[in-house]
């Protein structure tokens, strides 16, 4: 005998998309029907399997004066109810499609309402909408079961008028973590259930509009558009500003401005209809596949773009307008000029926003099955017939949903979801739906389907080939335009390499650029850590920080790798000669001229501008370069090393950044910088209370360790190669290329023994003689430290000659030392944020100054940050340091062992002492955590080095 429970859910686990479900239709976010919003706060109850509750909670009157309540949107696992789940791409629980478990967290919501008291149910009809829903929903009405679906980031509407009443309406909706939806659902994101996107009342006037599509292309040779609006109920559209006044489906052609993502022209218009008036904002382009190149408006395009997963530290993927326009905002501030939208189509709202500012956008499907790879894909969804349906109402979802936005270039079939013949189906149906734009799917790698040829973390040495077309392939594969859907892995401090990439990408055309992993750090606001990860919830099953790999911090903070992206993909290019007194100004937009910029000068000496003024700069169009004659150079007080700045900036505000605001800018070298002049005075005296005094200084007499430099007490300064390790150093466990982090640690750098060999005190020096290697371990660091003075300054050289079998190159080499009672920072040199060997196209030479505690680089899993690079001298803690030649500057309030041992921020606590790093080198960055490791030319060798270091007591 068996039992079954009452509740019917084997919706939960069928592979349909649902049922009850109007047809998909066009979104549009305002027109003159009335709407009524049902967000906000719900009442929930949380139950632990999906059939612990019977249905009776649906029914009017039921009594839910004891249950909890939500924000709608929001998702319960935020709002104090369970847990979020963090997993990459293993299913968080056993895969067996379509089954899930039976410990599957349920929550049942509860919205009651009335209708504004002029709205007449029995008029039309009405539209109850839900934008999101993670990851099936089954829902009721006033005590009647309307429907239920899946398809977490897609919209779905049902016909409600007649059930609707002026009041006491009542709309239940149970909503089911897991459900067969799941296994299409494998996002490497936040496993994070709810109601997460609007639900929205509509009411349907009799003649009121239903679908309808905007065709707006552009003919780039005779500058006219050609509009058409294809609408299911038949209406006018008129465009004022055109003067076009026309009956749907009839196509008129005018002179137009075309849309870009770089002048972003859109016309107001009006679709009416006998029942309804729908505002309408056109931007006329035209998209296509020409020379084996994607060309806008009969332009190649080169995408400078970011993947963008949604996110909000304490709302999770519940975004309101204003933190998607500050997205967009920064984006556009940092001259990003696309959009692939990971992995799964936006709030609505924010391709608005593209339209308005200009992005252009790969529009992806809700689709990832990546969890069956661990099986080889068997089973994979996309490749069993029964789940097509399923998928190819996915693809209409996103396609009719999204289809009038002109920023919108390429539909996206998904991510990481194998091969089979569901793909197939839904690119047929897309190419058969929408001809006007392109189709992309990273896995079609002979592009069978698709019109792009796209690849994901491929090397620099890969991508070059590709756009020397040496990669082979099929026949349709090499003659497609390429792209790196995902590159730059921003995990952590990173992504390096980002410049060298950008060199590749323009130096062939069929290289049509990329999308940087990834926009933000999924980090939960938490008040243990500040920002939770991936584990830090109890997860069985996680992929710890893996999750925080984005170019801003939770807060939406930019991180020093925006920074570093902003300065690569700047578009415009300056290129001089400092002393020659000229300069290459290169436009390097793909279709707006310079006219929106002006251009500035100033010339510095020693780090400090001593004159600035305007530049003339004619207005190039895009792709051409000038000549431009800076001034005469200044005649300036001071001496020191001279150079000219150049900036682009907005010349006047716009909707994205105010006048004034960076752009571009380039800096060229007129006079070098001269070396610490020090000549070596008295020598070292021997004290017979144990020390040595050399000028400013006193040293141990029997370690020869360094005490004070006039009144500032000095600790622990020696040889130091360590670093804690960044997620790129670690790299990932699938990467086949050497994780070079791991082989420090297997080879003990982290652990460095200080051999003392000899203290040598002569009449013009004090040398210090040591060995510093690994415990078990043959090679090591000949090292000498060679003091001297010039009566006021301590002047210290190092020398470090390698010996035995060095195999991997070294995280850092420099010294390291504390101080106490540290905190303003002043130094000449690069700034003002970190950089790194492969991270320093954002460093800026300059006089910069900043604190202790503003110099560190917040990463939510602590790890190396802070260094700045080229620095000629940095002034702290009552200490003057001149490096010969330019150092690398680090200086923290914690060692590099205990930010090494932290896995979160609030694992870090200050201590009395200010530890300082002067590193004659530093490995580079790369982006292992997913990506490649560091280029050749930016990996730091074992070998023989000299560099000094003069002190100076400023106290």
């Amino acid at each position: 005998m068996s039992f079954r429970s009452a509740t019917a859910v084997g919706y939960v686990e069928d592979v349909s998309p649902g049922s009850g479900a109007l047809p998909p239709r066009a979104w549009y976010p305002t027109s003159d029907a009335a709407s009524l919003s049902l967000n906000g706060s719900w009442r929930f109850r949380l139950s632990p399997t999906a059939d612990a509750e019977d249905d009776t909670f649906a029914a009017p009157g039921y009594d839910a004066g004891g249950w909890a309540e939500v924000s709608v949107p929001g998702h319960w696992v935020l709002q104090g109810h369970g847990a979020p789940i963090y997993t990459n791409h293993l299913y968080p629980f056993p895969v067996d499609p379509p089954r899930v478990p039976t410990e599957n967290p349920t929550g049942d919501h509860l919205r009651f309402f009335d209708l504004p008291a002029d709205w007449d149910p029995a008029d039309g009809g009405t539209v109850l909408r839900f934008d999101g829903v993670e990851s099936c929903a089954r829902v009721w009405l006033n005590g009647t079961g309307i429907g239920e679906f899946k398809g977490s980031r897609l919209p779905h509407e049902f016909a409600v008028g007649h059930l609707l009443r002026p009041a006491g309406n009542v709309l239940a909706v149970r909503v089911h973590q897991w459900s067969a939806g799941s296994y299409l659902e494998d996002q490497d994101q936040w496993w994070l259930p709810g109601i997460f996107r609007d639900v929205t009342l509509l009411h349907r006037p009799a003649g009121g509009v239903r679908d309808f599509f905007v065709h707006a292309s552009y003919d780039h040779v005779g500058g006219a558009g050609t509009l058409r609006v294809d609408s299911e109920v038949p209406g006018r559209v008129t465009v004022p500003e055109l003067g076009v006044d026309v009956a749907t489906g009839e196509p008129v052609t005018v002179p137009v401005e075309a849309w870009t993502a770089e002048t972003p022209r859109l016309y107001d218009g009006v679709l009416a209809t006998e029942g309804e008036r729908v505002p309408l904002r056109i931007g006329f382009r035209t998209v296509g596949l020409a020379d084996g190149l994607i060309k806008v408006n009969g332009r190649p395009v080169l995408f400078k773009g970011v993947n963008r997963h949604e996110w909000h530290p304490r709302t999770g993927r519940a975004l309101d307008l204003e933190t998607m326009r500050a997205d967009v905002l920064l984006m556009k501030r940092h001259n990003i000029n696309a959009v692939r939208t990971s992995h799964y189509p936006p709030h609505p709202a924010f391709l608005d926003l593209c339209d308005e500012y200009g992005l252009w956008v790969i529009d992806e499907c809700d689709l990832e099955t990546h969890g069956f790879t661990e099986q080889a894909w068997r089973d994979n969804p996309v490749d069993d017939d029964r789940w097509t349906p399923a998928l190819l109402d996915r693809a209409a979802r996103t396609v009719e949903r999204d289809k009038n936005h002109p920023s919108v270039v390429i539909w996206s079939l998904g991510n990481e979801a194998g091969t089979g013949r569901g793909l197939t189906a839904m690119a047929e149906w897309i190419h058969g739906r929408d001809a006007s734009r392109l189709v992309h799917y990273e896995g079609d790698i002979d592009c069978r389907d698709t019109d792009v040829y796209s690849r994901m973390y491929a090397d620099h040495g890969e991508v070059e080939r590709i756009g020397r077309k040496l990669d082979g392939g099929t026949r349709r594969r090499r003659q497609l335009p390429f792209i790196l859907c995902e590159y730059g892995h921003a995990m952590g401090n990173g992504p390096g390499g980002l410049a060298d990439y950008q060199r590749i990408f323009e130096s062939y055309d069929r290289l049509q650029g990329g999308f940087v992993w990834e926009w933000i750090d999924h980090g939960v606001e938490d008040e243990r850590y500040g920002y939770a990860y991936g584990g830090d919830f109890g997860e069985e099953l996680h992929d710890g920080n893996f999750v925080c790999d984005g170019l801003v911090f939770p807060d939406r903070e930019p991180s020093p790798g925006l920074v570093e992206y902003k300065k690569v993909i700047e578009p415009v290019r300056f290129e001089g000669d400092g002393a020659g007194g000229t300069v290459r100004v290169t436009n390097r937009y793909d279709f707006a001229d310079l006219s929106a910029l002006d251009f500035e000068w100033s010339y510095q000496v020693g780090g400090e501008s001593v004159a600035s003024g305007s530049l003339a700069v004619p207005a190039l169009a895009a792709g051409e370069s000038a000549e431009v004659k800076l001034p005469e150079r200044p005649v300036a007080a001071g001496s020191g090393e001279t150079r000219w700045t150049v900036r682009a900036v907005l010349a006047a505000d716009t909707g994205w950044g105010p006048r004034g605001h960076v752009v571009a800018w380039g800096q060229f070298p007129v006079s070098g910088r001269q070396s610490p002049s020090f000549v070596a005075s008295a020598g070292p005296v021997v004290s017979g209370d144990g020390s040595i005094s050399l000028g400013p200084a006193v040293f141990d007499a029997r370690s020869g360790a360094l005490r004070s430099i006039g009144s500032v007490a000095v600790t622990g300064l020696r040889l130091d190669v360590w670093r804690a390790t960044t997620d790129n150093d670690d790299g990932a466990a699938w990467r086949s290329d050497i994780r070079y982090g791991a082989l420090w640690r297997k080879f003990g750098l982290h652990r460095m023994r200080h051999r003392l060999d000899a203290v040598e005190p002569s009449a013009g020096a004090l040398t210090v003689r040591t060995r510093v290697a690994p415990a078990a371990w043959e090679f090591g660091l000949g090292t000498v430290y060679r003091w001297s003075t010039d009566g006021s300054r301590l002047r210290l050289t190092v020398s470090v000659t390698p010996d035995g079998d060095w195999t991997v190159p070294l995280p850092r080499l420099g010294v390291r030392l504390g101080l106490a009672a540290a905190d303003r920072v002043r130094w000449f040199g690069g700034g003002p944020g970190e950089a790194y060997p492969d991270t320093r196209a954002a460093s800026a030479v300059g006089r910069w100054q900043s604190t202790v505690d503003e110099m560190q680089t917040p990463y939510l899993r602590p790890q190396e940050n802070g260094a700045r690079a080229d620095v000629r001298w940095a002034e702290l803690g009552g200490l003057r340091v001149e490096g010969d030649p330019e150092f690398w500057f680090t200086a923290r309030r914690w060692t590099t062992e205990e930010l090494d041992a932290a896995a979160h921020r609030s694992d870090l606590t200050p201590g009395d002492t200010v530890w300082v790093n002067l590193d004659h080198g530093q490995h580079g960055i790369g982006s292992q955590s997913c990506g490649p490791g560091v280029l050749p030319q930016y990996r730091l060798h074992a070998k023989p080095a000299e560099f000094s270091f003069v002190f100076s007591d400023i106290g």
